[in-house]
């Protein structure tokens, strides 16, 4: 299942070797190297006298995620871990997957409460080192560009944020691209195991400051500037890795896992970026609880618009034990019939995800004012996927739901006016 993510390739040469590409990439631009001088700039390594070039490649996808959303404001509770523990047929008790990813979110919540004790949140001025501005500029500025290119809605209200937000944002959009098509892009059938520890351990390299490429530069100068943590990068891998071993989910609590690898880790990358108003009273827990619930419903949408596209990939998104009980199977779903039990099945998989999307819009307006419009933008125009599979009559075999370009124009202006209201006023909800 894809995260609908861009891949733009590393440099044209180390990628075949790495990662065992096809060598037939367009090159975007073969002047536009940062080879030179990069290793005494970057720290990174390259191999003498090799020359580095600059390809790209994509496919048509919508963008999976934008960043936040929100939940717990009402009750003042951190983080509503739904079950935290599931016995298994010995009578063991294991954690749950939400229990696991609400030990992550409490550990980037507790990052960034702590760059705000130091009152250390300021952006951090870039290295003035001979040709490092232009050389980093020049990779926030393609960064921006394949946003631009791919996310046109979502890029357009990161044209609010402040320019080194902005930027920032771009890079961790690029990085989620490129590593979601690892396994979902053109060239995903020659991915191995290995290649995606390759993958990670150039991950590492970047958060020790030594990146491998000119996208990879933005990146690594992104988190030198703002509290993002490596942890949420790592499970996005992990997702990966979870794509090629595994196409099918027995219940929920396996498919909320893979659903916070792939795509709520992206709201707890972004946090840090986004900010949080300064007059916000939410706990910085629930803010992250609000990145997680929009990343899941985003996630759970693309599941159920591509239930036809997965199925021929022999691929199913869906709780087996679900589907068992509303009376369908496997077999039913590669036949791709609509029937009365699939439209009933369908009803209750929108409604989970609706309440997720319910989530993230009750948080959105603990960020940062700038940040708003953006993310307000791309939840109002995900959710409404949903409504367009109810006016398809819940035939998410053959037809693909899609929001109108009319919809989406229809969508900026309102979202723009939500994006103005003020953080909610809740004496009880003492930011910690």
């Amino acid at each position: 299942m894809s995260v609908a993510l861009l891949w733009v390739v590393s440099p044209y040469t180390e990628v075949s070797n790495s990662f065992g590409f096809h060598d037939s990439l367009r090159t975007l631009d073969s002047t536009k190297s940062i080879a030179q001088d990069r290793r005494s700039i970057f720290g990174a390594r390259t191999k003498k006298g090799k020359k580095q070039r600059w390809g790209s490649w994509s496919r048509n996808a919508d963008l999976r995620y934008s960043c936040l959303g929100g939940s717990g404001f009402e009750s003042g509770t951190n983080f509503p871990v739904l079950s935290s523990m599931v016995a298994n047929p010995a009578g063991h008790v294991a954690i749950s997957s939400e229990q696991k990813v609400y030990d992550v979110v409490l550990k980037q919540a507790a990052l960034v409460k702590k760059q705000l004790r130091s009152n250390d949140l300021n952006v951090k001025p870039d290295i003035a080192l001979p040709g490092t501005l232009s050389m980093l500029s020049e990779a926030y500025d393609r960064c921006g560009e394949v946003c631009a290119e791919y996310a046109k809605t979502f890029y357009l209200g990161t044209m609010l944020m402040t320019p080194e937000r902005r930027r920032a944002i771009w890079a961790i959009y690029v990085w989620c691209r490129r590593t979601d098509e690892l396994v979902d892009g053109p060239n995903a059938s020659h991915i191995t195991p290995t290649a995606l520890d390759r993958w990670e351990s150039r991950l590492e390299d970047l958060f020790r400051g030594r990146p491998f490429d000119m996208l990879d530069a933005a990146l690594s100068d992104t988190v030198t500037k703002f509290p993002v943590d490596i942890q949420p990068f790592r499970d996005m891998i992990e997702g990966m890795r979870m794509d090629l071993r595994k196409s099918r989910y027995k219940n929920f609590d396996e498919l909320y896992l893979y659903c916070y690898y792939v795509a709520g880790t992206v709201g707890l990358m972004s946090v840090p970026v986004m900010g949080i108003a300064p007059e916000s009273q939410a706990t910085t827990e629930s803010v992250y609880n609000a990145a997680l619930a929009l990343g899941i419903a985003n996630q759970l949408t693309n599941i159920l618009r591509d239930v036809g596209e997965d199925a021929r990939r022999g691929r199913i998104y869906l709780p087996q034990d679900e589907l068992a009980q509303a009376g369908l199977s496997d077999e039913d779903i590669f036949a791709g019939k609509v029937t009365d039990k699939w439209r009933n099945f369908m009803k209750n998989q929108i409604r989970r995800a609706t309440m997720f999307f319910d989530q993230a819009e009750r948080g959105v307006t603990e960020l940062n004012s700038a940040s708003r419009w953006p993310v307000w933008a791309s939840l109002l125009l995900y959710r409404k996927i949903l409504d367009e599979i109810e006016a398809n009559d819940y035939d998410n075999f053959t037809k693909r739901a899609y929001v109108s370009k009319a919809k989406k124009i229809a969508a900026l202006p309102i979202s723009y006016a939500r994006s103005l209201m003020p953080p909610r006023k809740a004496p009880s909800l003492a930011k910690t």
